[in-house]
């Protein structure tokens, strides 16, 4: 988009100058170029500084994904590449070389014609000087950004972003209970035939618009039960969709059913809520590798998944029962439950971390703080069932008494040692 802006404004330049006989006066007659050839000269100039700067911006980036890759992890890098400073960067190095070649080509001085596009070798002065700035500001940019604490950050801000657009909170204090379809949905399933829909193509679940299979389903009668959800990996024909139906199935609308699922190469987090949990997990258990050994980034990352859970122990988890306008059952959908979330969250730091005190007496922190926040008696036991689990592997890899006597002062507030 950068360098399209730039060769529309290369041309617009042009032409200004070239409808309009503009004679600089005052000071600004040493501010703007006089002859062809200083002319020339300031946009080579400017055109080759660029695209080598251009050249040293892409391998400082290069550089930072290499050292983000290696230690945060791969699936961090599109972190970095859909970061905005960094692309307007790169854009605007290669727009301003852009530009200045278009202005540079309309330069003429000969016997019979000359023009010289004041304006225009102007404005690339002006973009010149707007492009050192825009290089501090970039090397200070990526040194800031390729910081630990910096990237778990900027990961658990967007976990957050997206927890409070999945989960909303609750403001009231009272959590609806789902209701019990069992029977209902027994009968449907006895009166309609079962069809099964197959996925058209692999990979990873992107989004599934349950408005449209809800409008589908009640356009055509039918119950729908939907096996997967955002994140799930799908083989091409495997069954994705059950539906319930009195008639026969039509192709029309089983295209329609399909096409409510979107199937892509990797993981987003328009829909996922596990995605970024398991991105700050990465990079918690590369740090707590062998080779890395670096407990105070996992620290970090407990933190901010303690964060991110206390969050969820005010908020509502989606039902698995989806209606239509009418309040007639359509679908049932797979959903994530707090149980879950927790599970994600914390079992593999659990893991790798075994053999670390620091780390298990923080997850044993965590596990209070949230057990202290917790709304529900449901919640209150998941928090417990991590506690102990927390306390077990404390106990047969914890060499030292006094560590262990120090998480259990904390496990002691949640639950009474036998």
């Amino acid at each position: 988009m950068l360098i399209l802006a730039a060769m529309v404004a290369a041309v617009a330049l042009v032409y200004v100058d070239e409808v309009w006989d503009f004679e600089p006066e005052g000071v600004f007659r040493f501010l703007l170029v006089g002859s062809a050839d200083s002319a020339r000269s300031i946009l080579s100039t400017i055109a080759g500084a660029m695209i080598g700067v251009a050249g040293t911006v892409f391998s400082i980036t290069l550089v930072a994904l290499t050292l983000a890759s290696s230690q945060f992890g791969p699936r961090l890098l599109q972190n970095f590449m859909h970061d905005r400073i960094n692309q307007v960067v790169l854009g605007s190095y290669i727009a301003t070389f852009t530009y200045c070649l278009i202005v540079l080509s309309t330069v003429k001085s000969s016997d019979s014609f000359n023009f010289l596009p004041v304006l225009a070798i102007s404005f690339a002065l002006f973009l010149a000087v707007v492009n050192i700035f825009l290089l501090v500001i970039f090397i200070h940019h990526i040194a800031v950004n390729i910081q630990a604490d910096q990237v778990i950050s900027k990961v658990n801000m967007a976990l957050n972003q997206n927890f409070t657009k999945l989960f909303p909170e609750i403001t009231d204090g009272s959590f609806e209970q789902e209701k019990d379809h069992d029977s209902h949905i027994q009968r449907l399933k006895e009166v309609s035939g079962k069809y099964s829909i197959k996925i058209r193509k692999s990979g990873y679940v992107q989004h599934i618009d349950y408005k449209s299979l809800i409008a589908i389903a009640k356009e055509n009668d039918v119950f729908l039960e939907i096996r997967t959800h955002a994140g799930h990996f799908l083989v091409e024909g495997q069954v994705v969709i059950e539906a319930y139906l009195r008639g026969d199935m039509l192709d029309k609308w089983e295209d329609k059913v399909t096409d409510a699922i979107i199937v892509g190469p990797k993981r987003t987090s328009l829909q996922d809520a596990e995605f970024a949990i398991r991105q700050m997990v990465e990079v918690a258990s590369r740090a707590l590798s062998p080779g890395v050994n670096d407990p105070f980034t996992a620290i970090t990352v407990i933190d901010k998944l303690t964060d991110s859970i206390a969050y969820l122990t005010r908020a509502q988890m989606p039902g698995a029962y989806r209606y239509d306008d009418r309040g007639q059952l359509r679908l049932i959908v797979k959903t994530m439950s707090f149980s879950g979330i927790v599970s994600i969250a914390f079992n593999q730091i659990r893991q790798f971390g075994q053999g670390s005190p620091a780390v298990l007496i923080r997850l044993m922190e965590a596990m209070l703080t949230i057990h202290s926040l917790c709304r529900t008696e449901d919640q209150k036991q998941v928090v417990l069932l991590h506690a102990r689990m927390i306390h077990e592997a404390a106990k047969r890899n914890f060499g030292e008494p006094r560590d262990l006597a120090d998480l259990e002062d904390r496990y002691a507030s949640i639950c009474p040692i036998d």
